[in-house]
């Protein structure tokens, strides 16, 4: 799978709460939960996402609450990959649940910037900022992990069964 964007940043401990606020957690249409993606943190968000954008960020993103509301509303919102230094391990864990690329490359998330545009190669884990030139290798996920994603997620993988 190839994932290519544009680039949006975020820095160290990126929690649940800023990605989607509790006070939005009473529904679960995925459309208003992406309608408040990030607002807390960047109030630009909503306003320049674009469907195929890149989320990179910093260390321990998506700490928090074990909520599945956050990954849900980061893919509802167009993102098709979160590149980050590390996840927390219940946010990588619902991520893959719910559909949501997601890979951990620390080198990639300190040097891509804000608005680069960058390609990312799930199969071979091989991540390339367009803009730069630049190459980072990744730890690509298993195929089974794929075939989730790809899927849509785990009850979509599980439903079709694989």
């Amino acid at each position: 799978m190839i994932y290519k964007g544009n680039v949006i940043k975020y820095g160290d401990n990126v929690d649940t709460d800023v990605i989607i606020p509790a006070r939005y957690l009473n529904t679960g249409d995925h459309a208003e939960l992406a309608s408040h993606c990030m607002e807390d943190l960047d109030s630009t968000f909503v306003s320049r996402v674009k469907p195929g954008d890149i989320i990179t960020a910093g260390q321990n993103f998506g700490c928090g609450s074990s909520r599945e509301h956050a990954p849900i509303a980061i893919k509802a919102s167009g993102i098709s990959l979160v590149i980050a230094k590390s996840f927390a391990r219940i946010f990588y864990r619902n991520a893959i649940n719910i559909g949501l690329a997601i890979v951990e490359c620390p080198e990639a998330a300190d040097a891509i910037s804000e608005g680069d545009i960058v390609e990312a190669d799930m199969d071979s884990g091989i991540i390339r900022d367009i803009t730069t030139g630049r190459e980072f290798a990744a730890q690509p996920f298993p195929d089974f992990i794929q075939k989730i994603i790809t899927s849509g997620g785990l009850m979509n993988y599980s439903l079709n069964d694989n």
